[in-house]
Order: C-alpha cells, then structure tokens, then sequence
C-alpha cells in the first residue's frame, strides 16, 4: 500500500507540440525540476529541464571528473554520492570520451586547473567566476623551455605522438603510461596546470618510459623520438623546466569549464549548422540527447531528452533540441554527450530513462549544478500515525556541508511551535524528532496533530552566506485500513466475478476511488462520493474500464483511494488484484436425453 499527497500540476510545456503535459517540482532552494512529455508527429517526446539560480555564492555549474582521475568512467549518481559531503547537487553527464580508457573528449578546467585539452574544431562550455556561460571554440598548443629554445607541447594527460611531448598532471592518475623509448622527466614541486600562465618546476629524476610516478603537488613530462632527445639534452636532472600551456583565444575569466559541441544557441537564436567536427550521424538522428544554457538573468538550465525508447520518447535531432532551448529561453547552450550517456540525477539518484541497455552509464564526467546551503531532505508529504502500518513515521533531517550556525524551527497546525533549536553544527547531516521529543523522557510524545506542519531551517555558514529552506508536510489519519476481500478475480463475458475493497474514514471528505495499473495508468473510476460519516467504505468492481463498457486486459492492478477535505489531499491504494479474463463465452453444457419411462 502507498499513501502519497499529490503534488505538482499541469503545466503548459515551450515546446511547440500537439498536446503536451509537464510536472515541476523543488529539488533543492531555487532549483527546480520539470518532466513533460510531448506529443509530435514522429512519436512522443520526453524531456527533463531542470533550472537554477546563476551559478555564483551558494551555488556553482561545476564539472566533475569520474573517479577524480582522466583514466576510466564512473555513473554520474556514483559522482554525486560520493561528494554528497561537499554540495547538494543535481547534474547531467558531460563531455564525449574515448570508450576504451575513460579520457574526455575535449576541455577540463576545474578551479582554474586544466586537466584535459580543448579540442580546437568543436565547442567548449566555459564557466566564469561570476557565473556567466561563455560557449565557444578554443585551441591549445603550449611550450616548455629547458636549457635550450622553446619547444611545443603536443598534449596534456594524453599520450605523445611520434615525435612530441606531454605533460602529465596528478589529474591523469598514479603514474604516465608505459611507452616503450621514451624519455620521462619528473617535475617537483609543480604549480597546478593554470592557462596562460609560467609555470616553473625543477627536474628531479629523468625515467626512461617505464612509467614514472605522478607525484603530488607535481607533473612528468613523456617525450617520444626527436622531442625525447631534446628533453633528455635540454633538460637533465636539477634544470628548471619553464611550461606554459596556452588557450587561444586566452578565454579569460574561466574558473570552471568542460567539452562539449556543437553549439547550439547563440544570442537567443538556435545555431542550424555549427560546421564543428561531427559526423551527420551524430547529428541528425532522433537520440537522447543533453544540453546545457543560459537565460538572459543569468538563471542555467541542464536539458535532457530520453529517445530510443518508442511509445515513450523517440529524442531529437541536434537542431530540436536546439530550438528546444531557445523556448526555454537560453541566449546562449551548448550540447553534451547524448545516446546512452544521457543522465540526469539528483542527490544520487536517477531522473529520467537512461537508454542504455545496462541502464545509467559510467561516463568520464558530469556537469553539476552545486548548492551549498542548508538542505532539508526529502521527508513524507502526508503521514497518518493511526496504526494502520502506512506511513505512521516521520523522518526529517537536514544537512550543512560546511561550519555553520543552524536554527531550526517545527512548528505545528495553527502556527504553535512545537520544536525550536539554534546551534553550531559542523558539517553533516541532523535529524529533526517527529513527533517532537517529551521534555520529561518518562513521558511519551503526544500523537502529532492533524493538520499542516512546517520545518523552517536557516543557516550562515562560516563563509558569512546565508541559506535559507523549508520543509512541508501533513498529518492526516482520514483514511486507513485498506482491505479486500479477495486478491485474484476472473472476469469474462458471463459469470464475472469481483472484487470488494474497503477503506476506513474518520472524517467528513470527498472520496474518488479508481482503479490503476501497477505502473499507474488509469483505468476506470468506480465511485465518486461525499462522505459526510465515520465509518467503513465499500467499493466493488468487476473488471471493467471506464464506462462499464469493456473489459480490461489481465494483469495485476489497484484501487486507489483519494479523499480530499480541510487537511488537503491524501491517498490510499490497495494491494494488487490480479486480473484474469476470459473473453471467449463459456462453452455450453450437452443437454440430457429426455428419459421416458416404458410400458
């Protein structure tokens, strides 16, 4: 059974279509999530929009690196769990990479530091300190500098060509790739990888190739042929190397930034043709697909359409999805990664149908858009404490993810405070006692009132910023004890049988009962009625869809309760009822002889 207030609405979705619908929901403060399904010619469309506040203060748009490491792939809920301690965070996966080792694609900046290289021919997705989207194409060479000339650097955390030479960061992993003949040079200390920037290190040990340590707080550089002679020349044990790895154009102001492409939005207007280095293929074809833009107040959105999925979501072309952002209301969005690496998760968990056939894929990064506030996780929307074994317990409990001063206020119907505490909390998560706790722990706690209750949480954390949210629910005991009188029934075209379904009401409300599949589609409403008594209601049906009319298919179905008065809305659905039919008439018994008796 499942008891659940109803929340959310019909929205009207910006996307142009024949009949649409859309949910939208909180996810964390100011940041919201929107689910619509559209219906278009080619088939139905699903889309995920989540949006939030420009990325600056409580919040960032931050990349996350799978397994902090360039080498390998990880789920990007795995991502979100695993820095559950830094943010509250909802995100979708990132940039392209190479499916044998995991590597990006295109261009990693985090905090300032790169990790991966731009690809020059596609776009990449920058994120300024003041949370400003700057979408465009950049390109990377880089230089270091021995006792010789300058020389080229031909890659970052990447395996050297023929002839060239790469630096390794702590990005890439514990140590540089084995590569038979070649030279390695072990930098230490090393500055972190900053653009545009000198950056000095001394030569500490000279390596052959073997695969040489990575140390922390420093790089190596690997050389192949002629670049190798040259580092082994120019750059013997006790030189100081001078790199500098150099975007073009310099890209100024980038504190945060992934790969992504093509471009899709540019100044408000959807971009047809990029002319960006992908093959029609990745194109054309209607595919699940991500996205990520910009409003013009600054607000992201993180866009995803589930496809390959026909009945449910068939995707869309590169170009739809484009024009999709542009309703939304982006001046500027760039694609990510789409097919089976389209993923939108929050606190760790997964939002829409990822197509891939093992289900979510691990993927070499994600982009984030990151809270870092006081956050009330999710707790029941409606409880009813009357025994019944449905929702009878509460669990509220918020988290900080620094040092921060807490209020925390629960408040009970008619505005009583029921709880109230003000205290310093180091960075966790805290549980909030419902029903509230006895002063005398010799004195069980109250049975919580009917009605609505309020946990008011507001925080500054040692930072100085101030978090605000809020935490609403309902206690309502109208229904419970829902029965039947039989778990399996046969319906046919005479002799059907049917199931009988009663639920307990304590107070006066109005009462809709129907009948859904598991998977929650509807399938007849089988009574409509104002209950103005306490008492025990009774419903019965027989298998018909709506109107009486016809049968339903087989299969496991229920009665879902839902009685709304001055508590709000509550729910109540049965145990499933499984549904045979028959829909051929019983065949008819031979009639017996007539027996005349004889003389």
């Amino acid at each position: 059974m499942l008891r659940k207030l109803l929340i959310g609405g019909i929205a009207a979705l910006v996307c142009s279509a024949p009949a649409s619908a859309a949910t939208k929901q909180l996810l964390m403060p100011g940041v919201t999530y929107e689910h619509a399904v559209q219906f278009t010619p080619h088939g139905p469309v699903a889309l995920h929009v989540v949006s939030g506040p420009r990325p600056t203060g409580l919040y960032e748009l931050r990349p996350v690196l799978s397994n902090e490491t360039i080498q390998g792939t990880e789920r990007v809920t795995s991502m979100q769990k695993r820095l559950s301690s830094q943010a509250t965070m909802v995100g979708v996966n990132g940039d392209m990479f190479e499916w044998a080792t995991g590597r990006p694609s295109g261009v990693l900046v985090r905090g300032g530091v790169l990790d991966s290289p731009p690809y020059g021919d596609r776009s990449s997705v920058g994120i300024t300190a003041t949370g400003t989207l700057d979408v465009r194409r950049v390109q990377f060479f880089g230089t270091w500098k021995g006792f010789g000339q300058r020389r080229a650097i031909t890659g970052l955390n990447q395996l050297p060509g023929p002839n060239g030479i790469s630096l390794f960061t702590s990005a890439y992993g514990p140590a540089t790739p084995t590569l038979s003949g070649a030279v390695s040079a072990v930098l230490f200390p090393f500055p972190p990888a900053t653009p545009n920037t000198d950056l000095v290190g001394p030569v500490t040990a000279i390596g052959n190739g073997a695969g040489a340590a990575i140390p922390a707080g420093g790089a190596v550089l690997l050389a192949r042929g002629t670049a190798g002679q040259k580092l082994a020349e120019e750059a013997p044990v006790g030189t100081s190397v001078v790199l500098r790895l150099i975007f073009r154009p310099q890209w100024e102001g980038i504190t945060q930034a992934i790969g992504g492409g093509p471009v899709i939005v540019r100044n408000g207007a959807p971009v047809f043709r990029s002319l960006e280095a992908f093959e029609p293929r990745q194109l054309i074809p209607r595919q699940p697909r991500t996205a990520v833009g910009q409003l013009p107040n600054g607000r992201v959105i993180l866009v995803a359409t589930d496809g390959r999925r026909p009945g449910y979501s068939i995707g869309m072309t590169t170009f739809e999805l484009a024009q999709t952002l542009v309703r939304l209301g982006a001046v500027t969005a760039s694609a990510l990664d789409g097919g089976g690496s389209t993923t939108v998760a929050f606190d760790g968990s997964v939002l829409n149908r990822p197509s891939d056939p093992g289900g979510e894929r691990s993927v070499s990064t994600s982009l984030q858009l990151m809270y870092f506030g006081v956050y009330a996780r999710s707790a029941l929307p409606v409880v009813s404490p009357n025994g019944d074994g449905v929702a009878e317990t509460q669990q509220l409990s918020y988290k900080v993810v620094r040092p921060s001063n807490v209020t925390a206020t629960l408040t009970a119907p008619g505005g009583q405070v029921a709880f109230t505490e003000a205290v310093a909390r180091a960075p966790g998560t805290y549980p909030v006692s419902f029903p509230p706790v006895s002063a005398d722990p010799n004195v069980p706690p109250p049975a919580p009132a009917e009605g609505r209750w309020q946990l008011d949480l507001a925080a500054t954390d040692d930072l100085g910023r101030v978090s605000k949210t809020q935490q609403r629910f309902t206690v309502n005991n109208t229904l419970g004890d829902v029965e039947l009188a039989r778990r399996r029934i046969t319906v046919r075209l005479r002799g059907t049988q049917f199931v009988q379904a009663g639920v307990s009401v304590t107070r006066p409300a109005r009462l809709r009962v129907t009948v859904e599949t598991q998977s929650g589609v509807q399938v007849a409403t089988i009574a409509v009625r104002r209950v103005s008594e306490p008492g025990r209601f009774l419903v019965r049906w027989g298998g018909t869809t709506r109107g009486g009319r016809a049968f339903v298919y087989g299969g496991n179905y229920v009665l879902r309760f839902r009685a709304v008065n001055e508590l709000g809305v509550t729910e109540l659905t049965s145990p499933p009822v499984r549904v045979t039919v028959v829909r051929t008439p019983p065949p008819k018994k031979p009639r017996r002889p007539s027996q005349t008796a004889r003389s």
